[in-house]
């Protein structure tokens, strides 16, 4: 990606890989500098938030009722693919962001956020009080120093204990949340104790808390019953960290932590 201070419109590349990293395709080589150039503009910060709330609301609309297949499918089709954003010349402020915001305002109508008696972050949260039923997982084989053997869809669980961040995983329990599997791993270090669960899709409703966004991850973070919760969206997968003996920006690194280039 470039990086002139005065560029103020993404070249075709800048919006191909942009799109790449919201959806999790983008080359791992590549990431460090995409999120920089990201965080550099204000104009791609926010196209970037769009593209994933995006992506979001498709993989919901994917496994919803609520809409006919058809119109889903005809929603779907309209985002513009990164082969089609690459291959064609895109005047900034013109087609690409008028089909995004085309397909999100279609979503907004068919999409409410969250049905009446969906579950909900603080039920989510509040898994973890029931505290582990078995034993932690043991390092993915394949990965033993970034992942744990253990995920919820695409989502692995991370393993801290390999990372600079030192957290141990201590034990895991599995629940069912609104017809959603819900896995928490349990992990400690000193006498700080965090519970991360992943609960699958479709996502949570997000609550009404304030937002931040740190390494290109947007989170909420929250108080419930005493305890520190930051929450995250991720592949359509809803993520909530919550913990004792520790901070906010604590729990926040942990949500924004990335497996470092050379673990990959």
């Amino acid at each position: 990606m470039s990086s002139g201070a005065d560029d103020t419109k993404p070249t075709e590349q800048e919006l191909a890989e942009l799109s790449a990293l919201a959806d999790g395709t983008l080359d791992p080589a590549r990431r460090a500098e995409v999120e920089a150039r990201i965080a550099a503009s204000p104009e791609l910060t926010a196209l970037y938030e769009r593209e994933r709330r995006l992506l979001v609301a498709l993989h919901q609309a994917r496994g919803s009722e609520r809409a006919p297949a058809g119109l889903r499918a005809r929603i779907e089709a309209a985002r513009p693919s990164r082969r089609t954003v690459a291959r064609r010349r895109i005047v900034y402020g013109g087609g690409f962001v008028g089909a995004l915001a085309i397909v999100a305002l279609a979503l907004v109508l068919i999409l409410p956020a969250g049905t009446p008696g969906a579950p909900s972050v603080s039920e989510a949260a509040a898994l973890a009080a029931r505290g582990p039923d078995r034993t932690a997982p043991a390092p993915d084989p394949s990965n033993p120093a970034a992942r744990l053997n253990q995920n919820v869809d695409d989502l692995y669980f991370p393993n801290w204990a390999s990372s600079r961040m030192h957290w141990n995983a201590v034990g895991e329990r599995t629940d069912r949340l609104g017809g959603r599997n819900a896995v928490t791993i349990y992990y400690a270090w000193g006498r700080g104790k965090i519970a991360y669960t992943i609960v699958a899709a479709p996502a949570l409703a997000e609550p009404a808390a304030p937002e931040t966004w740190l390494d290109g991850t947007a989170m909420q973070t929250l108080t419930i019953n005493g305890r520190l919760v930051v929450t995250w969206r991720r592949a359509g997968d809803t993520c909530v960290l919550s913990g004792s003996g520790v901070t906010a920006s604590e729990l926040q690194m942990l949500a924004a932590w990335k497996v470092p280039a050379d673990r990959h």
